[in-house]
């Protein structure tokens, strides 16, 4: 019987008894089964990026100037807000539903070969997305690690350049709950000889150590690279590269310019294999599109959509709403996995919201409205310096309180949606439902 993608899909979610299973043995089995060596079978640089945060906007930069310079670019970025098919973009165009199913089908073939393998979602879809690309006949492949990079699928790869991005708090249980920890664990995609970007400013020392004691050459943000600017321009200065007078980079958010200055170290150390001129920087930067970071819609009232799901990712948030134009009321519309800081995700927001649309998701690791509800309570009583005022309701759906917000909501006032891209593709879903 032939699938759908969404029957596919449902069916690749049921084969793991656990939606997280970290490790790399049972992906690198099925890979040497489908003939995928670990640099896909291609002859063109690879790129991987991993980090806790800006990794999305790193590799959406990176692509963006990339095809400009005129290469045929295959991303993987994840996750999906919409449709499965973002998650795999070759030329600027999503894969298609008949290209996804047959690489699936030779992902259940190979892990059908006696003994059996269970994957699980995220190791079967890579290994998929890694094929489909593997055939594609690309100039330049960007992967976007997933969680942590040391036992990622992804880290099957030996890449040519490795970027880690912003390092933060998250996924304390399979990663660790420090920042030391965590460090060492995105390090985990460097390799000896390559080179390695951190564009952290305050980069872990477990991360610098492990570079150190592997032979990677390692990119430091401030050491080895940097950048500088004023309202109107920026300029980046690298190891032998200069880049002066950029445009800032279409998305918005208070730290778009180490994500670009990272992204711009990677070309500048791959620049032997994909020169890439200052024009096609400029258009890269000014053209990047990528849904739910600090996205900010058309129209009244002023929408905004930001999946900052960790304190650090919040906190960015926050310096970014302050640096909007005035609105007389602002609501949020949150909705947060049960197993992430949410106290300290809400927390930088206190006092710049005046209503809270806190809702539930559909998954089983999500916190209840009610539960946000005690949350938010508890982080307003346990900082009185805010001078929160704010009041809350909850609500079963993001679409349910996507509606709330919406009707309470004036033409001038704003709304923000954030916590989770589950949030966000929930309201993106009821948006989309009504027009």
């Amino acid at each position: 019987m032939t699938r759908t993608l969404d029957q596919w899909l449902a069916a690749i979610e049921a084969l793991h008894p656990q939606s997280i299973a970290m490790g790399l043995d049972r992906s690198r089995v099925v890979a040497e089964r489908l003939g995928l060596d670990a640099h896909l079978n291609i002859d063109v640089p690879i790129i991987t990026v991993g980090g806790t945060n800006g990794k999305g906007s790193t590799c959406s930069m990176l692509e963006a100037i990339l095809r400009a310079a005129g290469y045929r670019v295959g991303l993987y970025i994840k996750p999906h807000f919409v449709r499965f098919n973002e998650r795999a973009r070759i030329d600027g165009v999503d894969a298609s539903d008949a290209d996804l199913i047959a690489q699936f089908e030779a992902v259940d073939a190979a892990r059908r070969v006696e003994p059996a393998i269970e994957l699980t979602y995220y190791e079967f879809t890579t290994l998929a997305i890694l094929r489909l690309f593997s055939q594609a006949r690309l100039d330049v492949v960007i992967l976007e690690v997933g969680l942590g990079g040391r036992l990622d699928t992804v880290n099957l790869i030996d890449a040519d350049c490795m970027v880690v991005t912003g390092i933060a708090v998250d996924h304390v249980d399979y990663l660790g709950d420090t920042r030391e920890l965590i460090g060492f664990e995105k390090a985990g995609i460097f390799r000896k000889g390559r080179p390695a970007i951190c564009a952290d400013p305050d980069a872990p020392r477990s991360l610098v150590d492990h570079a150190k004691a592997i032979g990677a050459d390692l990119w430091l943000i401030g050491r080895d690279f940097n950048y500088s600017g004023d309202r109107q321009q920026w300029n980046f200065v690298g190891r032998k590269q200069k880049r002066s007078s950029l445009p800032y980079p279409a998305l918005r958010g208070a730290n778009q310019l180490f994500n670009a200055s990272g992204a711009l170290a990677a070309l500048a150390a791959l620049h032997e294999r994909l020169p890439v001129p200052q024009q096609a920087v400029r258009s890269g930067l000014l053209g990047v599109e990528l849904a739910g970071r600090f996205q900010v819609l058309p129209g009244k009232p002023t929408v905004v959509y930001d999946v900052a799901h960790n304190p650090q990712a919040a906190s960015a948030l926050a310096h970014s709403l302050d640096g909007m134009s005035f609105h007389p009321y602002t609501f949020a519309v949150l909705g947060a996995m049960r197993d992430k800081d949410i106290e300290g995700i809400v927390a930088p927001l206190l006092g710049r919201v005046d209503r809270w649309f806190l809702t539930g998701l559909p998954l089983a690791r999500a916190a209840t409205a009610e539960h946000l509800a005690t949350v938010l309570a508890h982080a307003r009583t346990s900082r009185p310096e805010t001078k929160d005022e704010s009041v809350a309701a909850t609500f079963a759906t993001p679409a349910d309180a996507w509606r709330a917000a919406s009707e309470a909501a004036g033409p001038d006032d704003r709304i923000v949606v954030f916590g989770s891209f589950h949030t966000v593709a929930g309201v993106m879903q009821a948006r989309d439902a009504v027009r």
